[in-house]
């Protein structure tokens, strides 16, 4: 494999490579089925290719059918030297991993060993599996049914990957039980330490030239040095992130720090489990963990409301927050003050007197006002139904991620569908730090104008309004029905989600119309797409994780509805702080926050639409604030470029065209 070449005159020297590789009479023309050479394809790969040779930075938008990743993957393989391609979920992983890159490598002749690299939570571990046979502490029949079926798929499975084993449920509760976490690994004193996993993957992900991981493992690294990716960051030429846009809310997660009191029930199980095991004598281990127990169900139990986000000043002082957070460090420190004296007469003692003292240390350290950065952090709380989590955010992701980039000059790739905001992309830079740093953007080469329509429906309320959603369906019925069927309903709250289901449901009955409804939660999201195309005239009401990612070419797919503009929720902690700092430097956080982060989530909602260039359909937006402010102009304009409409009769035409072409 070619080595990069790392001078600053470097530009172009792949040009002409790169033009027979996707042109007319290439490699990719005479193998891959349906390929068609695309000049914005061509370009990109250009530009990735100087940007390999200079090592250097480069920023690349690319539209909807551009083909990026045939375009990062072949200067990748060809001049990228060792190279980690991380992407944004586990599914796309397995894609790039088993289909994508082996396409191209084998168009290529390129002689590049790939590895896939996941986090531990998906490796099955020896021990664990083990221990859990022989204690037999399953809480149901089902789960009994997926140990046996975890039991035999261990003994033939060559990577011990959870997503091979497509039979046990990837939520499935038995799978905690049978992994291992960074706590609970017991390391190079494990007698499965020659068989383990998660190692062999480590080692073959060292030794390949491409290795292919996601941004959870690439940023959990950075906070807890548990990933793999720490060994082979140094040695890696070439980091390409796809799905970009998702850094920053995926690196803020990471770089924050996160502690809850499930993993405070969590640890106190296993003290009371391995104390009586191996310490019986040692102390009254029931009572020893009840009141820790105790003290974390009460700490959830300062906020009586099922599903909260406070930030610490938004917390009364009188709350009994304060005062149940130092009864559960007090008692955690009586706990650690026993497993001390214990924690020699088992390796598994010793590890839950670890885990205590890093726990305590979290819950320490959350609040903690001799914290002389606290001012670059948020510091809040998030309520679920049974736990509840303290959250330490930083303000700003970008001078820990510069930091990430200081050191060996290598080559860092940013691409995506949707990173600006009309060819402007100084909020995605001033999110990341990557100022100053080229950027560039190829359009779509669909014909938008003739494949779609937007269209805005009249006489909408306002989006805050008690009768808005009920609005929404009443616009969108005469719409899916024209389309018959073939439908997203994408829904910026899980409540929209539900309301539109039971209204949907509702009319559809009444009306005579047999589209099969497919509703986000009723099944994994892969499983509802499948039966969703299956159907062929289906109607998918799905939230947040139905706007990216989601890929229906062809006829099962004709009309996208986005219920309102996705801007986030103002209460958000995290949001309501980094407005704050914002406009203390005289910045407006709406227009230069909440407006950009807006229309790149529209953005990918509308990338749903036109996957193919035989698709044709229509994008309903329904917030009349797209025609009433100001900014709405700002908004359609970064959406790709349909014909617009505001006239029902012209939706309901263009889908009779379509349906009768002659």
């Amino acid at each position: 494999m070619t080595e990069s070449l790392a001078t600053p005159n470097a530009i172009g020297i792949h040009d002409a490579e790169v033009e027979h590789i996707f042109g007319l009479t290439g490699p990719l023309s005479a193998s891959v089925k349906g390929y068609r050479p695309r000049q914005a394809q061509t370009e990109m790969a250009k530009a990735i290719a100087d940007a390999i040779a200079g090592q250097t930075t480069l920023l690349a938008e690319a539209g909807t059918g551009t083909g990026k990743t045939y375009a990062y993957l072949t200067p990748a393989l060809l001049w990228g030297g060792k190279v980690i391609v991380s992407t944004g979920t586990k599914n796309l992983q397995d894609q790039l991993f088993l289909r994508d890159i082996p396409t191209i490598r084998k168009v290529l002749k390129a002689p590049v060993s790939i590895a896939l690299l996941k986090g531990r939570a998906n490796y099955l571990c020896h021990y664990h599996l083990e221990r859990t046979i022989q204690n037999g502490r399953l809480s149901s029949r089902e789960d009994v049914g997926y140990l046996r079926d975890i039991g035999r798929f261990i003994k033939t499975t060559m990577t011990g990957d959870k997503a091979e084993l497509a039979r046990v449920p990837e939520n499935a509760s038995v799978w905690s039980l049978v992994t291992s976490t960074k706590d609970t690994c017991m390391g190079s004193e494990c007698q499965y330490y020659q068989d383990c996993f998660v190692m062999k993957a480590r080692k073959e992900a060292q030794q390949a030239d491409v290795v292919v991981v996601n941004h959870h493992l690439f940023f959990a690294d950075v906070a807890l040095k548990d990933t793999g990716i720490a060994e082979l960051l140094p040695s890696a030429n070439t980091v390409i992130f796809d799905e970009a846009h998702q850094l920053p809310e995926t690196a803020t997660l990471f770089f924050g720090e996160t502690v809850s009191t499930s993993q405070v029930l969590e640890l106190c199980r296993d003290v009371l489990a391995e104390g009586l095991s191996h310490a019986r004598d040692g102390a009254e281990w029931a009572k020893l963990v009840a009141p820790v127990e105790r003290a974390a169900r009460d700490l959830r139990l300062a906020f009586p409301q099922d599903i909260v986000r406070y930030s610490i000043d938004q917390i009364a002082l009188s709350s009994p927050f304060f005062e149940a957070l130092e009864t559960l460090k007090s008692t955690m420190d009586e706990m650690i003050a026993v497993l001390e004296k214990q924690a020699e007469r088992a390796e598994t003692l010793e590890q839950c007197r670890a885990r205590s003292i890093l726990l305590a240390e979290q819950y320490e350290k959350w609040n903690a006002a001799d914290d002389g950065k606290s001012g670059d952090y948020v510091l809040w709380v998030e309520a679920f139904s049974t736990s509840l989590q303290l959250h330490r955010t930083p303000l700003s992701i970008a001078p820990i991620f510069n930091k990430q980039r200081e050191g060996v000059p290598r080559t860092w790739i940013f691409t995506s569908a949707t990173m600006a905001v009309k060819n402007d992309f100084s909020h995605y830079v001033s999110q990341m730090g990557l100022w100053d740093q080229p950027a560039r953007t190829w359009p779509s080469p669909f014909n938008y104008q003739e494949q779609g329509f937007l269209y805005v429906p009249n006489g909408m309320p306002q989006p805050n309004s008690y009768e808005y959603m009920d609005a929404v369906i009443d616009a969108a019925l005469p719409v899916i029905e024209a389309a018959g069927g073939k439908t997203f309903l994408l829904c910026t709250t899980l409540k929209a989600v539900k309301h539109s289901a039971e209204r949907l449901r509702d009319e559809f009955q009444k009306r005579g119309l047999d589209f099969p409804l497919f509703i986000h939660g009723d099944a994994g999201r892969t499983e509802l797409l499948d039966r969703f195309r299956a159907a062929g005239n289906g109607v998918l009401i799905g939230s947040q994780s139905f706007w990216e990612g989601v890929d229906v070419r062809g006829d099962a797919l004709s009309l996208v509805i986005i219920d309102k503009l996705p801007f986030a929720p103002p209460d958000d902690p995290v949001l309501s702080a980094r407005i704050a700092a914002m406009e203390k430097k005289g910045l407006n956080g709406f227009v230069h926050h909440q407006l950009p982060e807006a229309i790149i989530n529209l953005k990918q909602g509308a990338g749903r639409l036109i996957r193919d260039e035989g698709d044709k359909g229509v994008l309903m937006i329904c917030d009349p604030r797209l025609i009433s402010k100001p900014y709405g102009k700002r908004i359609w304009q970064s959406l790709p470029s349909f014909a617009r409409t505001r006239e029902l009769a012209e939706v309901q035409a263009f889908f009779k065209k379509i349906r009768n072409p002659g």
